[in-house]
């Protein structure tokens, strides 16, 4: 019999995580017990919680398959053209509750699990982390893959799969320690191998002329081994798929150089390639030079245009319908790749081969940080990729051969548009590839794709404006509000009902509620529900106690300068010296919780985790403060935290320098989860703000022009150190060694930085964030009018959903149109394809 339903539950009902049927609990108790006994074999006296998620996520996965075969079956009738989304990393986190959730059987397993004397919650936290990207760019493919399974479009993700994704953060005497991140340990329910489609890559060699044309020969092969994990779309029996490679040694590998019979060598040797696909470069926005890099990015284009190529051939019409998007430069091997195949394998001529290849490929920027731009060492493709590098000069010879002719004369446009730089050692610049061979080029928000005509690329953007465009990103609803904010979703499809989950714009009826105390409270007691469990989150796993109605000012983002946690820093340090000064004057109770990873060799990231995490260990010990100030460093931030922080956050902190940060998701998922932002006009804040309104953020500190501006003025620090006593005073504790007594000068890279060569001012916007702050403050004593704001923004939210992103792009730049069939379950007859699309 059915347990009775909690009032939260019966509230559920009406919502979206679908109804319990007796009849499909009971196929899925058949389903798990069937996992559980032959999949796992086991039986439930010796099954370990780590079983039972297993049998749990094979059972699901079961509901997966019999679609996820119907979705190819429909495309290979139908004959769409075919999405390729090619990128280096892909962020996904757990799997199991997200296609719950798009499967429309979470309550089901709920209800399954609990008659089999199972807490479902606690079997979801079993999961590993896919962590196969390192923060934005990564978790944005994600995103999109969700996007692009819900809007019916037939698209693929290729990437690789590293065997160590984003390694584990450890925090130890506040340093940030790197462990591998072993996710595969045990085992990945969700995804399945292909050796019937490995296919080989090579590397190394020379290039022959013949008479037929030029051959890449005497080459090292390492074979690319697909696994295929399921991306379902919501509710919409679409499932595509995500194809990611791993390397493999062919089965001769070096066996014919060791004629003198050392085989056991010659066997351990295989590492050398398998090494291609073993561990993620744990790199955000910086390019490092690596010959493994470089072949991580070539095994991963080479394999999948073979793949694009193969199911293009086999495909019903055999028109060109294929769209190729590059994630960043990452992917931007697959231009000469392309080639290469067009016109030494197919036999193409030079100038149909490169109208085809440009008319394929379209390019995302995503930073304009100088130092994450690729620029690979010409001695370095040569070596590796001899055939590649002679195709990029014939590519440059013929882009500089247009320019000269129209721009007779200028060698410095010359050289300023060259894809090689001849300045000190010879490289590729990879985004110069990119945008000379593709038909489109993005940024990821207006302003950022307003810099990138304007400035970085302005001699492309002048040439080819057409070119040039925006696609402000975007996330998906199902993971950040549905998966992670239960209480929310309740509450606002009780109000509007349930069809913002697929059109988020839907959002803007929320604002009739502003005035509605009653609906205010509801939003308000949601927040509180979340913050207490966040609390009691904290307190078991990391022995704090925080005070629950504090504001939970949250910043979390990988650890950069840009990103500027230093910042953020200076103001607890500052809170602090009030609370000293006057312990007994008012204070709204603050817990400023800061999370993120520092690439392993980035020794400034490094230092502010250990500023941090020293000036936390001061605040919270300090019985004077009390709970009023409390600092917490989230340990090994990921997808799956995220999900739990980001529901109960009050202020999100977004304080790049202006012009620095591309356009920011997190901004996004804190905002549509009932937060408000405090933030300057960067990225996509700025179109936050238009949505929002700009009196319901907190803006503060200097805009890209007044940035541009004193640049070229000069920044001096100092003079803010002479002006600001509060910030003089802050300065002078770090300086001194006040948060590190055992150490004075620990933090000297800090303050030199700081004071120096500092290139993300932080000091010329302290004192505007100080005053913002006190606003914050100020406001958060009234909770009906904060609660006000919060309900803005939520309704706010729309513009920023992922669908809304990936519709833009299939209509400008990959000449597809979004599709709302949806697809017969495996339990009805597959319709008349034929029918159905006229």
């Amino acid at each position: 019999m059915a347990r009775p339903l909690t009032d939260q539950e019966k509230r559920r009902q009406i919502s979206l995580r679908g109804i319990p049927d007796l009849e499909n609990v009971h196929e899925l108790i058949k389903g798990f017990n069937r996992h559980l006994h032959f999949t796992l074999v086991k039986d439930r006296n010796i099954a370990t919680p780590r079983d039972y998620y297993s049998a749990l996520a094979h059972t699901v996965r079961d509901h997966l398959v019999g679609r996820w075969i119907r979705t190819q079956q429909f495309y290979y009738e139908s004959d769409p053209k075919r999405v390729y989304y090619l990128s280096l990393e892909f962020y996904m986190g757990r799997t199991l509750q997200n296609t719950m959730v798009n499967l429309g059987v979470q309550n089901t397993c709920d209800e399954a699990m609990y008659q089999l004397g199972l807490d479902i919650e606690e079997l979801e936290e079993i999961e590993e982390d896919a962590g196969l990207g390192n923060g934005g760019l990564g978790r944005l493919a994600a995103c999109f893959l969700d996007s692009m399974a819900t809007l019916g479009l037939a698209a693929y993700g290729y990437g690789i799969r590293y065997e160590y994704g984003i390694f584990n953060q450890k925090i130890r005497d506040g340093c940030q320690v790197e462990e591998a991140d072993d996710w595969l340990r045990y085992g990945n329910p969700w995804e399945k191998s292909r050796p019937e489609f490995m296919l080989p890559v090579h590397f190394y060699g020379r290039v022959q002329e013949t008479k037929e044309g030029s051959k890449w020969v005497d080459t090292q092969v390492v074979l690319a081994m697909p696994y295929d994990t399921p991306i379902p779309g919501y509710q919409n029996n679409t499932v595509n798929t995500m194809r990611l490679w791993s390397a493999r040694a062919p089965n001769d590998f070096n066996l014919k150089d060791f004629n003198v019979g050392d085989y056991i060598q010659a066997v351990l040797d295989r590492n050398l390639a398998e090494n291609i696909s073993r561990v993620l470069y744990p790199n955000d926005n910086f390019f490092e030079g690596k010959e493994l890099r470089l072949k991580q990015e070539y095994f991963v284009v080479a394999a999948t245009l073979q793949d694009i190529i193969r199911r293009f051939k086999t495909s019903k019409s055999g028109s060109p319908s294929v769209a190729v998007q590059l994630n960043d430069t990452h992917p931007a091997m697959a231009i000469p790749e392309l080639m290469r195949i067009f016109v030494d394998i197919e036999k193409l001529d030079w100038d149909v081969a490169w109208d085809l290849t440009r008319r394929t490929f379209a390019y995302t920027n995503h930073t304009v940080l100088p130092e994450a731009l690729e620029r690979w060492p010409i001695k370095l493709m040569e070596t590796l990729l001899p055939r590649h590098l002679q195709i990029i000069y014939q590519i440059n010879q013929k882009h500089l051969d247009n320019i000269a002719a129209l721009f007779p004369d200028d060698m410095d446009k010359l050289r300023a548009m060259s894809l090689i730089e001849e300045d000190g050692e010879k490289r590729v610049n990879m985004a110069h590839l990119c945008i000379v061979g593709s038909h489109a080029v993005n940024g990821v928000a207006e302003i950022h794709s307003n810099i990138i005509k304007t400035q970085v690329f302005r001699n492309f953007s002048d040439l080819e404006p057409g070119k040039f465009q925006n696609k402000t990103n975007g996330i998906t609803p199902r993971r950040w509000l549905l998966v992670c904010n239960t209480g929310l979703v309740d509450v606002i499809a009780e109000a509007i009902g349930e069809d913002f989950v697929t059109d988020l714009d839907q959002l803007k009826k929320l604002n009739d509620f502003v005035d509605d105390k009653h609906f205010l409270q509801s939003i308000m007691k949601v927040k509180q529900e979340n913050k207490l469990k966040f609390a009691q989150y904290l307190e078991k796993e990391y022995n704090v106690k925080i005070n629950p109605g504090s504001i939970f000012d949250v910043h979390v983002k990988r650890i950069h300068e840009y990103k500027r946690q230093v910042l953020n820093c200076l103001h607890i340090i500052h809170l602090y010296n009030q609370i000293r000064m006057k312990p007994n004057a008012p204070f709204t109770p603050r817990t400023v919780i800061i999370g993120g990873k520092a690439a392993p060799g980035y020794h400034m990231a490094k230092m502010i985790i250990k500023l941090i995490t020293s000036v936390g260990d001061v605040i919270n010990n300090d019985p004077v403060v009390g709970d009023k100030l409390k600092v917490i460093f989230l340990e090994n931030y990921r997808v799956s935290l995220a999900e739990k922080v980001i529901p109960a956050t009050d202020l999100s902190e977004q304080i790049s320098t202006a012009g620095t940060e591309a356009s920011g998701t997190g901004n996004m998922k804190f905002m549509l989860n009932g937060a408000l932002t405090i933030g300057t006009l960067d990225g996509a804040n700025v179109e936050m703000a238009e949505e929002a309104g700009k009196e319901n953020m907190f803006i503060f500190g200097m805009t890209v022009d007044e940035v541009q501006e004193m640049d070229k003025e000069g920044y001096d620090a100092m003079s803010y150190y002479e002006k600001l006593p509060e910030l003089k005073q802050v300065m002078d504790q770090i300086t001194s060694g006040f948060f590190s007594l055992k150490q004075p000068h620990l933090f000297k890279d800090i303050t030199d930085m700081l004071f120096k060569y500092d290139r993300f001012k932080v000091f010329a916007d302290f004192e505007a964030y100080v005053k913002c702050q006190e606003r914050v403050s100020k406001l958060f004593q009234d909770p009906i009018e904060w609660s006000k704001m919060v309900l803005r923004n939520i309704a706010a939210t729309g513009k920023f959903s992922s669908d809304r992103t990936i519709t833009e792009y299939a209509r400008d730049i990959w000449g597809v149109e979004p599709s709302n069939i949806k697809i017969p379950p495996p339990s009805e007859p597959l319709f008349d394809v034929k029918a159905s699309l006229s």
